[in-house]
């Protein structure tokens, strides 16, 4: 996916980096990033300019991104620019980092913000989340090839939310072998209710996953995205 990451200091480096190692693509901007912050992060792309300004988004392409991130120091800049990247540009998600404690009831859908968040670890994993439901997510394949370990997150606009596993209809290359819900895994049985943010783990041959997306999803085919966990 691509990721816009407002704020070139600390924070936002490291999560454009833990992005980037996930194989994500990051812009970051910044109006006063300087060679040594830009060298640090050398796979990311880079625009110098204020992005409070909307000729800066523009320039940027935000509507083409699926997250903008709002990681600079300043709170008065990450409420501005997640107002700007939802109402201008219809961003699906703004995540935004707060610096004061006493400006946090700010943070809400009236400024733009979808997540407020403080630590560069957490925000990383809300960004990914933020697309994530509904995409395949490969674990792994067995070793012969013809078959893999898949994850997919049900979400909340599922046709399969409170339908009972023995009613899916799963291609028949595939084979549901465990819930995880609420962090909690459970193995399913034929009278178990699907609820929206259920992972399910699931046995599927490589040809099978682009239809099992849909079913589960129930999404056009072509519109299910396949992930493999970073570092294969």
């Amino acid at each position: 996916m691509r990721v816009v990451v407002v704020g070139a200091g600390s924070v936002g480096r490291s999560i454009a980096r833990e992005l980037i190692l996930r194989r994500h693509q990051v812009l970051i901007i910044d109006k006063y990033a300087d060679e040594d912050r830009s060298n640090s992060v050398p796979d990311a792309s880079w625009l110098l300019a204020d992005a409070c300004e909307l000729s800066t988004m523009r320039e940027a392409n935000l509507e083409t991104c699926e997250v903008v991130v709002c990681a600079t120091g300043d709170d008065k800049v990450n409420l501005v620019v997640s107002l700007l990247a939802k109402t201008e540009f219809g961003i699906n998600r703004t995540v935004a980092r707060v610096n004061n404690p006493k400006n946090e009831w700010m943070f809400d859908e009236a400024w733009g913000v979808d997540v407020a968040v403080s630590t560069p670890r957490l925000m990383t994993a809300l960004v990914e989340e933020a697309v994530s439901v509904g995409d395949l997510v490969r674990l792994f394949q067995f070793q012969q090839g013809k078959a893999t370990m898949v994850e997919i997150t049900v979400p909340v606009d599922s046709p399969n939310v409170g339908v009972a596993v023995g009613q899916l209809k799963l291609p028949p290359e595939c084979v549901l072998v465990g819930i995880i819900r609420d962090e909690v895994p459970i193995a399913p049985g034929p009278y178990d209710a699907i609820e929206a943010r259920d992972e399910l783990l699931l046995l599927a041959t490589p040809e099978a996953e682009q239809s099992l997306g849909a079913v589960l999803t129930g999404r056009p085919a072509d519109q299910i995205r396949t992930h493999s966990p970073a570092g294969d």
